[in-house]
């Protein structure tokens, strides 16, 4: 067992009642005393694996993870097409965020997000900007509808040609159909086959957009039917509705958090998110720090090493004075 697997295994873990019905497992793991950071995951509905926390040093970081609403180790789960998504949007999101900091006793913390989870953890800071000590973003977007036109409407097509023209097919959608608006359709509908067949077909244009390799881990995970349900079914649900966020009130709110530490990570040639949010907020934000990564897509395969000189950065900073 390596030494991540066995810090893994002696984590704390719990389910916490955020109302609404709904529970949202957590874990934390690493030193006790150390520099609280959360881990907000991707999707929406990506849920927690525990790779996720490998960036993080134990003896330095006290690590949280949570799955968002409905997926992962969460109840009610998504999987279940009778599992209503009504009380699952960026609000809920945030107040859960809070319970949960709340309930683990954290002042305040190093908010960590990717993709989807970059969203939510800007989202986080401007709500609640006193309870962020530092934010570290990447594969930056804010789901404005620009971004997800390029996803599912018009971008990413021309560069993923045959993976579009799968997407399209899988749920027989005519030409100039909205997609989102399709899949919805058919993933909310009654037909338990269609449901599936829908939900494989988005999972596998997510799948495209991050170039996962066939047969890869991500890709097992991305097709495993009751994953698929869930994911898309909630991934859906917030595309349709731009993410849940007042973009005009997020932008604005940019300019009160420029007293945190920021850094953006971004890879060069990413089909999912492209570079210009994460530049625009680099603009808007003189303090951030922005690395655009070439040669680096979503999954930001190689970034490793700028990650970890960003959180020995971070904890130099934001260490308690002797």
């Amino acid at each position: 067992m390596s030494a991540f697997e066995r810090t893994w295994a002696g984590r704390t873990e719990g389910l916490l009642d955020v109302g609404d019905g709904q529970q949202v497992w957590w874990c934390e793991l690493g030193a006790r005393d150390g520099l609280p950071l959360v881990v907000v995951h991707g999707g929406p509905g990506g849920g927690t694996v525990p790779a996720m926390a490998e960036f993080y040093d134990p003896d330095v970081f006290r690590i949280v993870l949570f799955d968002q609403r409905n997926c992962g180790r969460s109840l009610p789960h998504a999987s279940d097409p009778r599992v209503c998504l009504a009380a699952n949007t960026t609000d809920h999101l945030i107040g859960d965020m809070e319970l949960l900091r709340e309930h683990l006793g954290i002042d305040a913390w190093i908010v960590s997000g990717s993709s989807w989870g970059s969203t939510l953890g800007l989202a986080y800071a401007c709500a609640h900007p006193g309870r962020v000590r530092a934010l570290l973003l990447r594969s930056v977007t804010t789901y404005s509808a620009d971004e997800l036109d390029w996803v599912y409407r018009s971008g990413a097509d021309h560069l993923l040609p045959e993976a579009w023209e799968a997407f399209v097919e899988a749920i027989g959608a005519a030409p100039g159909d909205d997609l989102v608006a399709a899949y919805r359709r058919a993933l909310e509908g009654d037909d338990d086959a269609r449901r599936l067949d829908a939900a494989l077909g988005w999972c596998r244009w997510e799948l495209a957009g991050m170039r996962a390799e066939p047969g890869s881990g991500v890709e097992s995970i991305f097709t495993e039917p009751r994953f698929a349900v869930a994911f898309a079914r909630i991934s859906v649900h917030y595309a349709a509705h731009l993410g849940f966020v007042d973009h005009g009130r997020l932008w604005s709110a940019i300019d009160t958090l420029h007293h945190l530490p920021a850094t953006f990570i971004q890879g060069r040639f990413d089909l999912c998110t492209p570079p210009m949010t994460a530049w625009r907020l680099h603009r808007q934000w003189p303090s951030s720090t922005l690395h655009i990564l070439d040669d680096e897509g979503h999954r930001l395969l190689g970034a490793a090493a700028t990650v970890q000189r960003t959180l020995e950065r971070y904890a130099a900073l934001l260490a308690p004075p002797d």
